[in-house]
């Protein structure tokens, strides 16, 4: 499954946010949502999520720093699935790391989900569209 699009959304009083309706398919059966770089979050399906743990396992073994950041991409990881609106429910430690109050940007990320506060999106949009329309070095081969 590719997710691809760009969508606005807000957290409710109880921190949930509503998936696209496209996005919703994949997850009826839940799926994880856990902290990723750049400070978003990620939702992940089982199959996917299962091959980053794997991924992840394999990179704790380079050292200390690599175990630190294993470690609390685990810690931070919780199982999740969609109410019969389509919302998932952003538990307090995710929403505290992603810096999510109340508009949101849900995006597709080819093989995952990402959620971000809607200003930090933005911004970090914006950075990605300048590289590409400048071609930044160590982009060319990228389309």
């Amino acid at each position: 499954m590719l997710f691809l699009g760009e969508y606005t959304h807000s957290l409710d009083a109880k921190g949930r946010v509503i998936l696209p309706a496209k996005f919703r398919e994949p997850f009826e059966e839940g799926g994880y949502i856990t902290k990723v770089l750049d400070g978003c979050l990620a939702l992940y399906t089982p199959e996917e999520f299962e091959k980053v743990a794997t991924e992840m396992q394999e990179k704790a073994k380079r050292g200390p720093t690599e175990r630190a950041a294993v470690r609390s991409f685990a810690a931070g990881t919780e199982p999740v699935t969609p109410d019969r609106q389509g919302r998932i429910t952003i538990p307090p430690n995710l929403r505290q790391f992603a810096q999510l109050e109340r508009d949101v940007s849900v995006i597709g990320a080819f093989g995952r989900v990402e959620i971000w506060d809607a200003g930090r999106w933005d911004t970090a949009n914006r950075g990605g569209e300048r590289s590409l329309a400048a071609s930044d070095s160590g982009l060319d081969d990228l389309m």
